[in-house]
């Protein structure tokens, strides 16, 4: 169904890295797409701390988008979400829209702290959590939960404890809500450090990078929760991560998902998409035919790009995927991913 890309393809700013887009058809038949963008001149690490929601809007699914505003812009140090809102993802169910996204805040705003060599990048890292916001128009205006719509678990022990990020939630196909999250724990010797990183230096990355499963009936919730990481393989104990930016959706009775192929494992091609499927959410396996995407995409002109898609997010219509939107990496002046963008590419039915 790949269809190639050109440079038509690609949602640039050049003010602003964008990564993963969400795009869904409203009623007036316009496509409407939300995705995160952050300051160009803070680097591509100040996502972490800078990212913001934003809307744009095309008449036809292949473009070209335009930006129109900032649907989910920061709230203050006050709120959960109060300096970053990122990786968006969005369905719609009853006439209503559902925008989840990762976000996250922190006392040391001042600091800019856009290296992951600095502490306090990684206090707003540990402290994401995954939010709501619904309305009746795609454009909005947005109404938010006040507090994360899945949180860390209570338990110290639990592979979220940490942290949770990365939404990816859709409709089961009994039309219940189920998610797919990114998951941290807290590993052995773990120090708490409060948002002013008051208890010193020692602020931990956590345990491994894993995957885990909630339902709800509503789409605000509340979610429970699946205690098992999913995505595993034998073998993958040990490895920091094997999975990444999961896009969730059912179709004919089954679970499927699109996630990048971190080491190779599912598709023998690192940086890959692999296409997963599951009956009843809970049992993952690799699809008969797992490779969605290889990890350099091929262009109109022959060539391939030269970095990998990230952030997967699927356009469907009718149940039937018609676009792939993904973020990806340019290279300016040698360094890699100088400029982040978004490209959509084309399936054929």
């Amino acid at each position: 169904m790949v269809q190639p890309v050109n440079e038509q393809s690609k949602f640039i700013d050049a003010e602003y890295h964008i990564w993963g887009a969400s795009v869904v058809k409203g009623e007036e038949g316009k496509y409407h797409m939300y995705y995160s963008r952050w300051p160009y001149e803070l680097g591509h690490m100040a996502w972490v701390t800078h990212s913001e929601v934003a809307y744009a809007i095309a008449d036809k699914a292949e473009g070209p988008y335009k930006h129109v505003n900032v649907a989910l812009p920061a709230r203050g140090k006050g709120f959960w979400d109060g300096t970053t809102t990122h990786n968006p993802t969005v369905f719609k169910k009853d006439g209503k829209y559902y925008l989840y996204y990762m976000g996250s805040t922190s006392d040391v705003i001042a600091k800019q702290p856009t290296s992951m060599k600095n502490k306090d990048w990684w206090i707003y890292r540990n402290n994401q959590r995954i939010g709501v916001a619904w309305s009746e128009k795609p454009a909005g205006p947005w109404r938010r939960l006040d507090k994360p719509v899945i949180d860390v678990a209570s338990n110290a022990e639990a592979p979220d404890a940490l942290m949770t990020s990365n939404p990816a939630i859709n409709l089961a196909p009994d039309g219940s809500v189920f998610a797919v999250y990114k998951a941290v724990g807290k590993q052995a010797g773990w120090q708490a450090v409060d948002m002013n990183g008051s208890a010193g230096w020692q602020v931990s990355k956590g345990d491994r990078v894993r995957y885990m499963l909630a339902f709800a009936d509503n789409p605000l919730g509340p979610f429970t929760k699946h205690d098992e990481t999913i995505f595993e393989l034998k073998g993958s104990e040990d490895e920091h991560m094997i999975a990444e930016d999961p896009f969730v959706w059912s179709q004919d009775g089954k679970y499927y998902a699109i996630v990048t192929d971190i080491q190779g494992r599912f598709t023998g091609d690192k940086g890959a998409l692999a296409l997963m499927e599951s009956n009843n959410g809970y049992d993952w396996k690799q699809a008969k035919h797992p490779k969605v995407l290889p990890s350099k995409i091929l262009k109109e002109d022959g060539t391939y790009t030269e970095y990998k898609i990230e952030r997967p997010q699927l356009l469907l219509e009718g149940n039937i995927p018609i676009y792939l939107f993904g973020a990806l990496g340019i290279t300016v002046n040698g360094v890699h991913r100088g400029h982040a963008c978004n490209l959509r590419i084309k399936l054929e039915q």
